[in-house]
């Protein structure tokens, strides 16, 4: 069990909408011999969309709206990849992915630099303690100067960086980098599949290095290189990670993922130096992955994975032990054993039944309403894993059926598409109508599509202008009565019937606070 655990890599991509992250997970599955042919995200000649992109909605837009999970073996190693949606506004999806992942790759655009997404997702890696890789993509195009962009990289991520790998020039002049880490010219051919032509050269100051790529650019490479030994922190040597582990320092590569330049040497780095899994810690203890006996917690559910069986699938990060299949697990929450004999791995939307996962695997349960995001799924022991937050939302519409036909239908979407945590359902005491509460705009179109394309229902959105919804709870029943009394219009029920407060208006949510001062506002649903 051991050797199998050492094995594991789980890790997440994110980024900035559009610097290339689904472009560089379809790359890694190519290595991993997942998938056999590259296709461009929206290319008609071939019938073929990103592995990772399945949804109808992701194909029309070309951005991710769901993590997905591939897995894949390379070098006697089993990887696993949750590619993230990018847009700020599924960024509670990405949060929540973050929680499960021992380590991170995030994509930096080359003439883009840091964006502010960029930056917010580093922020819980950095809260985390979580290992980070950056991979500089797009080398094809022109941008800034790299130098430039290590220096960008330290200050707005605010962590330190240590190059392993060193473009030579960049756009159409693009010759190709240099490889720190094992020491050897990589050329850059542009090509859509998995190719790339590596020369041994004896360090740096071999006169090979002329040979290949000229007198002039081979004196610029070795001022660089000498610039980077003496500027940046060590490189992590072959298996030892060192600050790397340690969540101090980022290694950065350079390449371009849509033509298949460096995506090798950066998967050859991470399966030697990034981490197997790690200890994880519950309320009650913490777990270590190997010794203990079995458990896992959900970190996300997802409705209509396949459009022909109307299923939910709830994913399940293994944190510990081993999960055997048509094994009896004890489900926390409801303090009862349930079996699993149809769970399944994935590789994005197909997916194969599994009879055993080991910890750092994330596999697949049917889910017919037992779970919600963050059970926990043990051997027998009760443990609560802590860290998946509902933020309280920013935009809210009421939702009314457009088609009084189809009422059944709109019920069981609505009820479905809001465990998956994409956005949050509030009742209205006052009135009894339905608020939907989301951190973007861009997610009431997703839901409104997937309503009428996944369950054939028709919804419409209603205006409604509210500033924040909070949780309330209060020592004093008395003091919630009352509360609740006042506030009568402004009250409604989440999905698990806790109270929550509508405030209108900053003004309002103030003055509230103030008046009570025996009520507790929360503005995350973890209290």
């Amino acid at each position: 069990m051991k050797t199998e655990i050492q094995k594991r890599r789980t890790f997440a991509i994110i980024s900035h909408p559009d610097a290339g992250k689904t472009t560089l997970t379809e790359k890694l599955l190519l290595f991993g011999g997942a998938i056999h042919v590259a296709g461009a995200v929206k290319s008609n000649k071939i019938k073929k969309t990103a592995t990772s992109d399945w949804m109808e909605i992701e194909k029309q837009r070309g951005i991710s709206v769901a993590t997905s999970v591939m897995g894949f073996d390379y070098e006697g190693y089993k990887i696993n990849i949750l590619d993230t949606p990018g847009h700020q506004d599924f960024a509670e999806d990405t949060y929540r992915t973050l929680t499960a992942v021992d380590s991170v790759i995030i994509v930096v655009d080359i003439a883009k630099g840091v964006e502010a997404q960029t930056r917010k997702l580093m922020e819980v890696c950095r809260m985390r303690k979580t290992p980070v890789m950056i991979f500089v993509n797009k080398m094809d195009r022109d941008g800034k100067d790299p130098f430039d962009l290590l220096d960008e990289l330290e200050e707005e991520l605010q962590i330190r960086v240590r190059p392993l790998s060193w473009p030579i020039e960049m756009g159409a002049k693009f010759k190709g980098v240099y490889n720190l880490y094992e020491e050897k010219l990589d050329l850059y051919t542009p090509s859509k599949q998995a190719i790339t032509e590596s020369v041994k050269i004896n360090g740096v100051n071999s006169p090979e290095l002329d040979a290949q790529i000229g007198t002039a650019l081979a004196a610029k490479l070795r001022e660089d290189i000498e610039l980077i030994n003496g500027v940046y922190p060590e490189a992590p040597l072959r298996g030892d990670g060192g600050l790397y582990l340690a969540g101090d320092v980022a290694p950065v590569f350079f390449g371009s993922a849509l033509n298949n330049f460096g995506v090798k040497e950066l998967l050859d780095c991470f399966v030697r130096i990034a981490p197997s899994p790690r200890p994880v810690v519950a309320e009650e203890r913490t777990v270590d992955p190997e010794n203990d006996p079995f458990s896992g917690f959900i970190f996300k559910i997802h409705a209509n994975m396949d459009p022909n069986h109307r299923s939910c699938i709830a994913f399940l990060k293994i944190c510990s032990g081993k999960f055997e299949r048509n094994s009896n697990y004890k489900h926390v929450r409801f303090d009862k054993l349930m079996k699993f004999s149809q769970a399944t791995a994935f590789m994005a939307q197909k997916k194969e039944t599994v009879d055993e996962a080991y910890a750092g695997d994330i596999i697949g349960l049917p889910d017919t309403g037992n779970f919600k995001i963050g059970d926990t799924l043990t051997a027998g022991e009760v443990l609560h894993f802590k860290g998946l937050p509902s933020f309280s939302p920013e935009m809210f519409k009421y939702i009314e059926n457009a088609d009084p036909m189809k009422t059944k239908q709109l019920t069981k979407g609505i009820d479905q598409l809001m465990d998956e945590g994409v956005a949050q359902l509030f009742t209205n005491q006052f009135n009894g109508r339905k608020i939907i509460g989301t951190v973007g705009q861009l997610q009431f179109e997703v839901i409104q599509y997937r309503l009428l394309h996944e369950y054939g229902a028709q919804c419409r959105w209603e205006p409604l202008h509210l500033y924040k919804a909070c949780w309330i709870e209060s020592d004093s029943p008395e003091a919630i009565a009352d509360f609740k009394k006042r506030k009568y219009q402004y009250m409604a029920t989440d999905k698990q019937g806790r109270d929550v407060f509508l405030a209108d208006s900053n003004y309002v949510l103030q003055m509230a606070q103030q008046d009570f001062p025996a009520i507790k506002f929360h503005f995350s649903s973890e209290f």
